[in-house]
């Protein structure tokens, strides 16, 4: 449900990106709830991988698709309305691997709890070097979940070119 309470949130049939997908929190939540999203899972490790794919045959999510990579391993010239994760890194070092993913005018929607502000904070000074335009964070489900999720929401605007983070600088297996 804590992921479920914020697809409101999202554009009316805009793309997106879940970076280190998991088990596919909050991805295929929002591509269950919002079939009108076309959502890509980018998720570097092969068994979760395979659990997906089983996850969208079974679902039917004809929308959602599966790229087994890290965030700086996509080619330079995709881009996606929304790049959202769960649990994956601080904010700071998240950004560095999803802003250059986003179009301009998109958004960085970042699930986190209770540190959400503090991160912001700790963060902000990244953010405005990587193209936001405005940060803040969000609550979502208020009066619905007995703790509402808390999400930091990352505007990017007009850039000349964003540079990826090396690959290996993005830790993680790749099983």
């Amino acid at each position: 449900m804590n992921c479920a309470v914020v697809a409101p949130a999202l554009a009316p049939e805009c793309t997106v990106a879940d970076v280190g997908s998991g088990a596919g929190l909050p991805g295929l939540v929002w591509a269950l709830g919002r079939p009108d999203l076309r959502v890509t899972l980018i998720e570097p490790m092969l068994r979760r991988v395979r659990f997906l794919e089983e996850a969208i045959e079974t679902l039917g999510l004809g929308q959602v698709r599966i790229v087994r990579a890290r965030a700086g391993e996509l080619p330079d010239d995709v881009r996606y309305d929304t790049v959202t994760a769960r649990a994956v890194a601080p904010l700071d070092r998240l950004a560095q691997w999803c802003v250059p993913l986003i179009r301009p005018g998109g958004i960085l929607l970042a699930l986190k709890g209770e540190s959400a502000s503090q991160e912001l904070d700790a963060a902000f000074s990244t953010l405005r070097k990587l193209g936001a335009t405005e940060a803040r964070v969000e609550q979502y489900g208020e009066g619905v979940l007995s703790v509402p999720t808390r999400a930091v929401v990352v505007t990017i605007g007009p850039r000349e070119s964003a540079r990826r983070p090396a690959p290996d600088a993005q830790g993680g297996s790749g099983e």
